[in-house]
């Protein structure tokens, strides 16, 4: 069994693997333009990240109903608990459903069913964290909150993603004080093409308890000092950042030093349909590739629940974290 870990970045539609995706085609008469799963999967080569985004709003057409969101979330939570995942905090863009007439209702609704048993069929405890898209307009995110709060029983946070050059947080202003006002936690993407001044807007402006990505906070050594003295978790997300061209390989990724640095980091796998590896695959890659020895691997499995919402729950981070304590990790052969 791998190291127990919690997965904090992830995005439920980026689960969507090509095998699904044809059989919610076929499911609700949708016609996809690829010859089958392997010409699907052959398009996962993306330049950056909007090529990415292309594909993976074309896609999110296959889901219709409340029967796909909770296939999509259960096929998750299988291979995430495959891979030692413990707790997921799970982000969904409502947004990008509403807009082609799939409500608010039926991918909450849908994703719950999935998630309310989760604990009892994958023994993953589970949060939602609703995102709003940051190149969509303020006030489009403002009613999708509005539309939201029926269903905060369920929803524990919020999040800002999609398109990240040329929309800085401090668009998001308003909508992050009217969450904030709900007693809902914050989180954002920032720093993975945007510039180390995102990460601080987003801090500042939005009011972030955890930073999404956050790579670039190694080019502003005095926002790094801040990141390290307040204790401000990243998510980052190594196997993504190399599909998306966030860095040149995976060698290059500036995780050991950013760890040195004595930063808050987790690693998480973002889309792992369309990056190639679930969470267990991401702590594997860095393992391998980056040398990560057992102590290391057992600190962000660590941070990965010290950066957990589970405030609530402070009993059950306390267990998720001795289960990290108690790992023996496999000898190398």
């Amino acid at each position: 069994m791998p190291v127990p870990k919690a997965e904090l970045h992830l995005h439920i539609e980026g689960t969507l693997e090509p095998e699904l995706a044809f059989a919610l085609a076929a499911r609700n008469g949708v016609d996809l333009p690829y010859a089958d799963t392997d010409a699907l999967r052959e398009a996962y080569r993306f330049q950056d990240l909007q090529s990415f985004l292309n594909l993976y709003y074309e896609l999110m057409a296959v889901l219709r109903t409340e029967r796909d969101f909770e296939d999509l979330a259960d096929a998750y939570l299988a291979r995430a608990a495959a891979q030692g995942v413990r707790h997921a905090e799970i982000f969904f863009d409502p947004q990008a459903h509403t807009a082609r007439g799939v409500g608010m209702n039926t991918v909450v609704d849908g994703l719950w069913r999935a998630l309310g048993r989760s604990e009892e069929t994958h023994g993953v405890s589970t949060r939602l964290i609703m995102c709003f898209l940051r190149d969509e307009s303020a006030e489009s995110a403002l009613a999708t909150l509005d539309a939201a709060k029926p269903h905060l029983d369920r929803i524990t946070g919020v999040g800002l993603d999609s398109a990240e050059v040329g929309h800085p947080p401090a668009k998001f202003r308003e909508v992050y004080e009217a969450a904030a006002a709900l007693g809902l936690r914050r989180v954002a993407h920032a720093g993975e093409e945007g510039p180390p001044e995102y990460i601080t807007e987003a801090l500042d402006v939005l009011g972030v308890e955890r930073v999404d990505h956050g790579l670039r906070c190694v080019e502003d050594p005095a926002l790094v000092e801040r990141l390290v003295r307040d204790r401000i978790p990243l998510t980052l997300c190594p196997l993504s950042n190399v599909r998306l061209r966030a860095v040149d390989t995976l060698a290059a990724h500036p995780l050991p030093a950013m760890l040195d640095a004595g930063l808050l980091c987790t690693v998480n796998s973002d889309d792992p349909a369309y990056f190639g590896g679930y969470a267990g695959d991401n702590f594997d890659a860095v393992r391998d590739t980056l040398g990560l020895g057992p102590e290391r691997l057992r600190e962000l499995a660590r941070n990965s629940f010290l950066a957990a919402f589970l405030d609530d729950d402070e009993e059950q981070r306390g267990r998720y974290l001795a289960e990290v304590e108690a790992y023996v990790f496999p000898q190398s052969p």
